[in-house]
């Protein structure tokens, strides 16, 4: 029977009380993060994970259907992040335009993003470009999020409408504030990155796995974004499923690091598992070599490290200050320069990047000066130092 018409405007079809309502909503925003982050993120944008046609397919109506969002845009939106990341560039970084505004106005700068047609251009090649695409999803973009109200409306009322309208507030908060903007402002570091990205907590649930947005930046086209024992990532548990559904092909997943012992020269086993490692490398560097170098400064000039250091300038030295105002930097420098040791620790930091990130050199050549690297560190007479070349020395490839 059907309701009454102030029964129907008030509860819609279903009359369905609170927690009904409560449980819809939350199933239907979990598929729509799951439709950002394995979708759009892992599979479009990184090429990390490939889903079966038709999947692909649901996955690309329902962003239609309930963000509006087109898989171009999404998709040349984040690798222009990526590639200009914490630049004037980068569509969303905090870092040039404020927490504030990438937190509470995130999907305003995501609207001003697509009208940069020629980035869209640029980064957008290699997603769908259909008949559907091109005369539905594109050019109809806000015809999906309204056909998901009049849905809403007519299964609950106005009840509908509310839930609908969080519906349309789920991924500009979650998604445009908290990933982009608490993701490179707040959180933990597993990874001395060359921006400023951060792993919110480490048990990506409730968006999907994004919360490990620094796992992420290490290794941009892993599809699984969980890199230590104790953390959890719910979209790799999702592609997973799907993967032992011949749903889903993972393509791509962060290199396990090995390490051999008594390594006395560096191989090509080495440079190999270097290379696919450098952020890691780089990050071992810091934690292994310059905090010990520090605490030994402290200790040598009786003084507690902080009274020695302040934290944010020993939190720069893992960049050489690059997030640091002018003023600091200077001080910075100029704490450096008066001490010789520390100076020599920061110029073989330099070297090792450059021999990591530098493009032009072919392996044999990279190899020899990794060799001569190495045996600089042993005759160096530091300790931390001659430790770290033995550990990296012995890098290999988790088969």
């Amino acid at each position: 029977m059907f309701p009454s018409l102030p029964e129907f405007l008030a509860g819609g079809l279903l009359q369905a009380g609170l927690w009904p309502l409560a449980l819809y909503l939350l199933v239907m925003t979990q598929i729509t993060i799951f439709t950002v982050t394995l979708y759009l993120h892992r599979s479009q944008a990184h090429r990390g994970v490939d889903f079966h046609p038709l999947l692909a397919h649901f996955f690309r109506f329902w962003s239609w259907l309930t963000t509006s969002m087109i898989t171009r845009e999404w998709v040349a939106i984040h690798r222009k992040h990526h590639a200009k990341c914490e630049t004037e560039e980068d569509p969303h970084s905090p870092m040039h335009k404020g927490i504030g505004k990438v937190f509470w106005h995130g999907v305003e700068l995501y609207r001003e993003a697509r009208r940069d047609r020629a980035s869209i251009e640029q980064y957008g090649k290699g997603c769908p470009d259909d008949w559907i695409e091109r005369h539905l999803y594109a050019p109809y973009a806000s015809l999906g999020p309204t056909v998901l109200l009049l849905l809403n409306f007519v299964l609950f009322g106005f009840a509908g409408v509310a839930v609908w309208a969080i519906q349309m507030l789920w991924i500009p908060f979650w998604a445009a504030g908290v990933v982009n903007g608490l993701g490179h402002w707040w959180g933990y570091r597993n990874f001395d990155t060359a921006d400023t990205a951060t792993n919110l907590v480490p048990w990506g649930v409730w968006i999907g796995g994004e919360e490990l947005h620094n796992n992420h930046h290490a290794f941009p086209s892993s599809a699984k974004f969980a890199l230590r024992r104790w953390e959890f990532d719910i979209g790799w548990a999702a592609i997973r499923l799907l993967s032992a559904l011949r749903l889903a092909r993972v393509l791509r997943v962060a290199p396990s690091l090995n390490l051999r012992p008594n390594i006395r020269v560096p191989d090509a086993e080495t440079l190999r598992a270097l290379l696919a490692h450098r952020v890691q490398a780089l990050t071992d560097y810091h934690r292994q070599v310059l905090r010990p170098a520090l605490k030994d400064e402290a200790a040598a000039a009786g003084a507690r490290l902080r009274a020695l250091l302040p934290r944010q300038l020993r939190k720069g030295l893992a960049d050489d200050g690059r997030w640091l105002s002018a003023d600091a930097r200077a001080q910075l420098h100029a704490w450096v320069e008066a001490r010789p040791r520390i100076r020599c620790l920061l110029e073989r930091r330099r070297q090792l990047a450059e021999l990591l990130e530098q493009r032009g050199h072919d392996a044999a050549e990279r190899l020899r000066r990794l060799q001569a690297w190495c045996e600089a560190a042993e005759a160096s007479g530091v300790r931390a130092l001659q430790e770290y070349a033995a550990r990296l020395r012995g890098y290999a490839l988790a088969a």
